[in-house]
């Protein structure tokens, strides 16, 4: 975490206690007091209560309530005549024993028919939960080729758990497939976290005329990427922020380049990226979504 990230959240962190404070002082003062103070305390009480219906909907509703977002990126790659080429992108599905929105995230993503699936890292919270995981990525296998890289928390803590074994997914560490879709040719890389060193060496068998997508847990590889005119770069990581404000955004990203990538289409010379803002929630931390919700990304390919 940056020293901007780290003053953010103090702030943030100050300012919700010291409302606390003032509820509190404003309700002893009212008892001892009465009407003098009766405006101030309803002012401190008020907010305090709006706090706490915050948390609420920020533990029970948004963590369960899923976006779709739909977005179209158009291509002098994609000839004109045919069906968008749909891919969908989740990242951060960080599952737990408990399976939480993978259902109903494994429906949506069958409900709009991608040709193509990716997810861009960030598995597991727990061992337990890898069977979670395992049956959510088997499932998807089933509805379209998926391809898949190791996030952060992959590389860190489960390097040693074969975290996509029998599920039918196309794990890109360094390595690219092709796939044809009506005639289209999408070339198709990744990289794992802890293997950014190959990012030379993977982007550059990129083929001139396949449309080319590049899946990286971090959105920190732009300016690589975007070198490279690797047309689609696919990440997550930031979560949006995970508990975001208002008009403002995300308080913590723990990318290097700050909130400047936080979430959503950015466009880098002739290179696409979104930063997908997550399903799930990192263990660890507080299991709370604020103004940030699940999100499954459904990107169509049209000509330009």
């Amino acid at each position: 975490m940056s020293a901007a990230e780290k003053a953010r959240v103090l702030f943030f962190v100050g300012v919700v206690a010291l409302i606390y404070v003032g509820a509190a002082g404003s309700i002893f003062n009212y008892i001892r007091r009465r009407k003098q103070a009766a405006f101030k305390a309803a002012l401190f009480v008020g907010l305090a209560a709006i706090g706490l219906l915050c948390v609420a909907y920020g533990y029970f509703i948004e963590p369960n309530w899923l976006q779709v977002t739909h977005i179209t990126i158009p291509s002098s790659k994609i000839p004109s005549g045919i069906t968008p080429i749909r891919i969908a992108h989740i990242s951060d599905l960080h599952s737990d024993p408990r399976p939480r929105l993978e259902a109903a995230l494994a429906n949506a993503i069958e409900a709009e028919h991608p040709d193509v699936i990716v997810f861009t890292g960030d598995s597991i919270n727990s061992r337990e939960g890898l069977p979670v995981f395992r049956a959510f990525l088997s499932r998807l296998s089933r509805a379209a080729p998926t391809f898949v890289v190791r996030g952060n928390w992959d590389a860190w803590y489960w390097n040693d758990v074969n975290l996509f074994e029998a599920t039918g997914a196309h794990h890109l560490d360094g390595k690219a497939e092709s796939i044809e879709i009506e005639g289209v040719t999408l070339w198709l890389s990744g990289l794992d976290v802890a293997s950014e060193s190959n990012v030379e060496e993977v982007l550059r068998s990129a083929p001139p005329n396949a449309f080319t997508v590049f899946l990286h847990h971090y959105p920190d590889m732009i300016e690589d990427v975007a070198a490279r005119s690797i047309d689609l770069y696919c990440a997550g990581h930031t979560h949006g922020g995970q508990i975001a404000m208002p008009l403002y955004g995300a308080l913590v990203t723990l990318s290097r380049f700050g909130k400047r990538y936080e979430s959503g289409l950015y466009r880098e010379k002739d290179t696409t990226l979104y930063v997908n803002r997550g399903i799930g929630m990192e263990g660890g931390v507080p299991r709370v979504r604020f103004w940030s919700r699940p999100e499954l990304t459904v990107m169509d390919l049209v000509p330009r």
